[in-house]
């Protein structure tokens, strides 16, 4: 099959062998007008060396006379790993410092508004506080369509129901009181902002967050632990529904199922059966990956008399890799732009995109869209119509697509392939790091251990094989 080498930049005309310094610029394209220097700065083109420190100085001016980063020529100079993983340092406190000024009346609240939704919650801390901060459980109530005063009841209940060993138990109180509380469109925005201010104010470990929930709750986690697989640690489904949620998302993710084996409402114990076997399959086809549990106790109802508390301890083994090796993001009705190691800044509902790094070379990386071989179909059946569909769609085109690279997932001294599974080349060449890439980064989500050093934009509409 032919290879063909086209551009890594959206709508850049030239070869992709050429090095790429700035990934945000069109190769073919003049370079913007630069600002002026800030205080220090020489109009010489900066140094690595000399990099570090004018991020400090640009840090330690007065936010009100501070200069857009992204203008300054420091930003888009090439560093080295070592002056990444220093700016990242910087950069992650001077956002937290941001956010405190910006949040803390809200969080002093416990409570999240963002348009016309109000997330409210309740949280306790229990045990000693690791070094690399405390987990967080966010816990989810039943309830769902019915009187404000139940699903009051059930929140009130939630934040009793567990104990983690260490960790802050935080229970959210819906905003709404409708039958699919827990999986709006408008929960995913809420639970981000809930994460960064945790982060912000208590220091918590990005890497041990966890989301759990009981009868609507679980619902929720069927939902939103593959929407939000990137947050997670672990999740726990108790006692839920899982409507039309997909397991594409739960490749990098330990997932717990549990639900009594006389809960026939709605089909519960039945789906939570299938969801653990279709889990199994795709384990066994995948060695290393869908890390779950499903367990059916056969004397239960809907009330498990609380013998899904294991759900905690098994959860608490498990720490979150922001960086793995093969990701599958399918786009769900309530869209995303960034999932793991990947950026899609147009998203549309039922996208499906596979990245991985080619186990046999591993500065290769393999894009596959869609899923025309069907491939991953068991992801796909309709688990509330199980034999009505084998799984196969289509799934709607992705003009393209943004890598976010560190070295924690290739090796960004030496170059880089990029190439879908058909066969055609994207890019070859050298990505650097810049302190640019890792301020968007933390701009997009205070979390430094998911923060990419260096992006890599892709059009992939050019030519076909």
């Amino acid at each position: 099959m032919k290879r063909l080498f086209i551009p890594c930049i959206i709508l850049a005309s030239v070869a992709c062998k050429k090095q790429v310094t700035n990934p945000s610029q069109e190769l073919n394209s003049p370079p913007p007008p630069q600002s002026p220097p800030i205080s220090g700065q020489s109009e010489e083109k900066t140094s690595p060396s000399q990099t570090i420190e004018h991020l400090r100085v640009h840090l330690s001016l007065n936010p009100e006379n501070k200069p857009a980063l992204a203008k300054q020529k420091f930003a888009s100079t090439p560093i080295s790993q070592d002056e990444a993983e220093q700016a990242i340092q910087l950069l992650f406190k001077d956002r937290v410092t941001t956010l405190r000024a910006e949040r803390k009346k809200e969080f002093d609240a416990k409570a999240i508004t963002l348009g016309d939704q109000t997330l409210r919650y309740d949280y306790r801390i229990t045990g000693n506080q690791p070094e690399d901060g405390h987990s967080l459980y966010i816990s989810m109530h039943g309830g769902g369509g019915a009187p404000a005063k139940v699903n009051d009841q059930q929140w009130a209940n939630q934040i009793k129901l567990y104990e983690p060993k260490e960790g802050i138990y935080l229970a959210p109180r819906a905003p709404t009181d409708t039958w699919n509380l827990w999986h709006r469109d408008h929960i995913d925005p809420l639970f981000d902002r809930l994460i960064e201010n945790f982060i912000t104010f208590k220091g918590i470990n990005p890497n041990k967050v966890y989301i759990m929930g009981y009868s609507a709750g679980g619902d929720g986690t069927y939902q939103l632990a593959p929407r939000m697989a990137d947050r997670w640690a672990a999740a726990a489904m108790m006692a839920g529904h899982p409507g039309d949620a997909k397991t594409y998302n739960l490749r990098n993710l330990p997932y717990f199922i549990q639900c009594g084996g006389k809960d026939n409402a709605y089909n519960r114990a039945k789906l939570a059966a299938d969801w653990g076997r279709k889990l199994d399959q795709l384990a066994e086809a995948n060695p290393g990956s869908y890390p779950h549990k499903t367990v059916i106790y056969p004397d239960y109802g809907h009330w498990m008399q609380r013998a899904d508390r294991q759900a905690v301890p098994w959860m608490a083994e498990f720490t979150r890799n922001p960086w793995p090796k093969k990701i599958h993001w399918y786009q769900d009705n309530a869209t995303h732009t960034r999932f793991y190691w990947l950026e899609n800044t147009a998203p549309k509902a039922k996208q499906l995109i596979t990245a991985e790094i080619d186990l046999e070379n591993p500065q290769t990386i393999i894009l596959t869209i869609g899923d025309s071989q069907g491939e991953l179909a068991i992801n796909a059946i309709n688990s509330k119509k199980p034999g009505a569909e084998d799984g196969r769609q289509q799934f709607p085109p992705i003009e393209s697509i943004t890598l976010r690279l560190s070295d924690q997932l290739i090796d960004l001294d030496k170059p880089l392939t990029v190439r879908k599974s058909d066969g055609t080349t994207l890019c070859q060449g050298k990505v650097h790091r810049s302190i640019e890439a890792i301020a968007t980064s933390l701009t997009q989500r205070p979390d430094p251990s998911s923060a990419a050093t260096a992006t890599l934009t892709l059009d992939l509409n050019q030519a076909q094989p």
